[in-house]
C-alpha cells in the first residue's frame, strides 16, 4: 500500500502488537524461570513453561520472513502453528492463556470477519477453562477474556475498515494521477498539434505564396525572351522554386507579418494588390468603406494573410478579368471581401473532398478567423465568379484620423512588389 495518512496509524498498530507478543512471551518465560528457581535440578513443569514460551516467540518472529511470500496457505499455517502452541502452553502454565490477546487480532486480520470471530470465541472460551482449572473459578476469571475478546473484536474490525478505506483511496489517488497524467498528455499533444496547425498556416500563406510568386516571375521573363543567354539559368531558378515550392510543407518555422511592420491594414493590402498586378498582370482594385480603427495585430494579421491566400487562388485557378478588395469598418465588426469575375467552383465539391486543390487555402483561412471569433462565407458558381466574405469582430477600438471612405484604388503595375508580399500558386 502506499504512503497516505493513515499509514501512521496501521505502522502504530503493528509496532504495538509486536510489541505486546513478545512482552508477553517473555513475561511467560520469566515468569517460569522464576518458578524454576525455586525447584530441585532435573526437567519441571517451569522448564516446559520456559521451552514454550521461546517456541512461540520464535514462530512468531519467523512470522514476519514468511509474510514476505504474500501466499495465504503459509500465512494460515503460520498461525496455526501458534493457536496450538498458545493451547499447549496454556496446558503447561496459566500464564500462556495471557498470549490469546494478540492472537486475537491476527486470527481478525489473516481470516474472514465471520471466522474471526469465531476463532476469537474459541480462543476466550479456551483462556477461560485455562484460569479456571489453574486458579480456580471465580467473576474475573469469565470477565476478564470477554472482555479482551470484545476489545479484540471491535479494535480488529475497526482496524479493517480503515485498512479497506486506505486501499480504496489508494485506488482513487492512483485513478486521479493516472486520469491527470493523461490529461496533460492530452492538453500537450493538442497544443503540439494546435502549433503545427498554426505553423502550416503560415507557411502555406507566407513561403508558398512568396515561392509561387517567383515561379510566375521568373516564368514571365522565360516568356519575354527565350534567346537570352541566361535563359537556362532562369528556367533553373524557376525548377528550383518549384522544387522548394513542394518542400514547403517539411519546414517549421513561425514567420513575422512583414507586410504590416510599416503600415496600416489598407495600405498592406493596396501593395499586395500591386505585387499581385505586377506578378500575375491581374488588376486588382482596394476599397475602403468606413472609419479605419486600430485592430489588434493578430487580426490584421489574419486578414492580411486570407487576401493572400484569396488573390493567390484567384491567380491560379480563378482566370479571371478583375479582382476586388473591400474593407469594412462597423461599429463592432471588420469584414474584407474579396470578389473576383472568374471560372468559379462548386463550394460544396470542394468541401468533400479535402484532397482536391485549393481544399487546404479554405480550411487554413476558416480555421485561422475561427480562432478570432470571426466567420467566413464563400459564395462561387461556375462560370459566375467567387466571393470569399471575411467578418471578425472588431470591438470598441478608437478610430484612426483616414480621411477617406468607400474610395476606388486602381494600382498601377508599375509598382515594383517586395518578393514576401507577392501572390502565387496555392500551394
Amino acid at each position: 500500500m502506499h504512503h497516505s495518512a493513515l499509514t501512521p496509524v496501521f505502522t502504530t498498530l503493528r509496532v504495538g502488537l509486536h510489541a505486546l507478543m513478545t512482552g508477553l512471551c517473555l513475561f511467560v518465560v520469566v515468569h517460569a524461570m522464576v518458578d524454576a528457581a525455586g525447584v530441585g535440578p532435573g526437567w519441571n513443569p517451569a522448564d516446559t513453561a520456559i521451552a514454550m514460551g521461546c517456541a512461540i516467540l520464535i514462530v512468531y518472529v519467523s512470522g514476519a520472513f514468511l509474510h514476505r511470500t504474500k501466499r495465504r496457505a503459509i500465512e494460515f499455517a503460520w498461525l496455526a502453528a501458534l493457536v496450538v502452541l498458545c493451547l499447549a502452553g496454556m496446558a503447561v502454565t496459566p500464564d500462556a492463556a495471557y498470549l490469546v490477546f494478540p492472537l486475537f487480532f491476527l486470527v481478525l486480520h489473516l481470516l474472514s470477519p465471520i471466522s474471526g470471530i469465531v476463532a476469537v470465541g474459541v480462543l476466550a472460551a479456551c483462556s477461560i477453562v485455562s484460569f479456571g482449572a489453574r486458579l480456580g473459578w471465580s467473576v474475573g476469571v469469565v470477565i476478564g477474556p470477554v472482555i479482551g475478546a470484545c476489545l479484540a473484536v471491535a479494535i480488529g474490525l475497526g482496524y479493517r475498515a480503515l485498512f479497506r478505506e486506505a486501499r480504496e483511496r489508494d485506488a482513487l489517488i492512483a485513478d486521479l494521477v493516472a486520469t491527470r497524467d493523461q490529461l496533460a498528455a492530452a492538453e500537450r499533444e493538442a497544443g503540439i498539434q494546435g502549433e503545427r496547425a498554426r505553423l502550416a498556416r503560415e507557411i502555406h500563406d507566407t513561403v508558398a505564396q512568396g515561392l509561387s510568386s517567383i515561379q510566375l516571375l521568373l516564368h514571365a521573363v522565360e516568356r519575354a525572351d527565350e534567346t537570352h543567354p541566361a535563359i537556362e539559368h532562369v528556367r533553373l531558378a524557376r525548377q528550383t522554386a518549384a522544387t522548394n515550392l513542394r518542400e514547403t510543407r517539411r519546414f517549421i518555422a513561425e514567420l513575422s507579418p512583414v507586410a504590416l511592420d510599416e503600415q496600416t491594414l489598407i495600405g498592406a493590402l493596396e501593395r499586395l494588390a500591386a505585387a499581385t498586378t505586377q506578378a500575375s498582370g491581374l488588376p486588382v482594385h482596394v476599397h475602403l468603406s468606413g472609419d479605419a480603427v486600430t485592430l489588434p495585430m493578430n487580426v490584421e494579421t489574419a486578414l492580411l494573410r486570407v487576401a493572400q491566400s484569396s488573390l493567390a487562388n484567384v491567380v491560379q485557378h480563378a482566370a479571371a478579368g478583375t479582382a476586388e478588395l473591400t474593407l469594412t469598418y462597423m461599429d463592432d465588426m471588420v469584414s474584407l471581401d474579396v470578389v473576383d469575375d472568374g471560372a468559379g467552383f462548386d463550394p460544396a465539391l470542394v468541401r468533400s473532398s479535402p484532397a482536391t486543390g485549393g481544399s487546404f487555402g479554405l480550411t487554413a483561412m476558416r480555421d485561422r478567423i475561427a480562432q478570432l471569433g470571426g466567420t467566413v462565407a464563400v459564395e462561387s458558381a461556375p462560370g459566375r465568379g467567387t466571393a470569399i466574405a471575411v467578418s471578425v469582430p472588431a470591438g470598441d477600438l478608437p478610430a484612426q484620423d483616414v480621411s477617406r471612405s468607400d474610395v476606388r484604388h486602381d494600382l498601377p503595375a508599375s509598382d515594383r512588389p517586395r518578393p514576401a508580399e507577392t501572390a502565387g500558386e496555392e500551394s
